[in-house]
């Protein structure tokens, strides 16, 4: 078993983007979903961490970000804070494709 170090620096770049938010904007919300979503994505990362095989937290939770954020970052242009969400959630998303994809080491 290795440690999903991705899914874990994914999940702390989410909980960090809403503390950020909330520190700079007083968004509860910003607060409230980024704790959420990073707290889900922690859980997906532990759960890949433990059977590789064990995708579906993480690939829910990094798919429902890159839809929510894409759109915003359509709707507004702005590469902080939707831009880079979008970006990092597509990039965990093509992460987690590969690796489903990927055949297994003959031992």
């Amino acid at each position: 078993m290795s440690i999903d170090w991705i899914g874990y620096c994914y999940a702390a770049l989410v909980s960090a983007g809403g503390v950020v938010g909330f520190v700079k904007a007083g968004s509860v919300t910003s607060l409230v979903a980024g704790l959420f979503f990073g707290l889900l994505a922690g859980i997906g990362a532990y759960m890949m961490s433990q059977n590789p095989k064990s995708i579906w937290l993480s690939l829910g939770t990094s798919g429902t970000l890159a839809v929510v954020m894409g759109m915003r970052f359509l709707n507004s242009w702005k590469f902080m804070p939707a831009g880079l969400m979008t970006l990092t959630s597509l990039l965990l998303l093509g992460r987690i494709a590969m690796g489903t994809f990927k055949k297994p080491h003959k031992s």
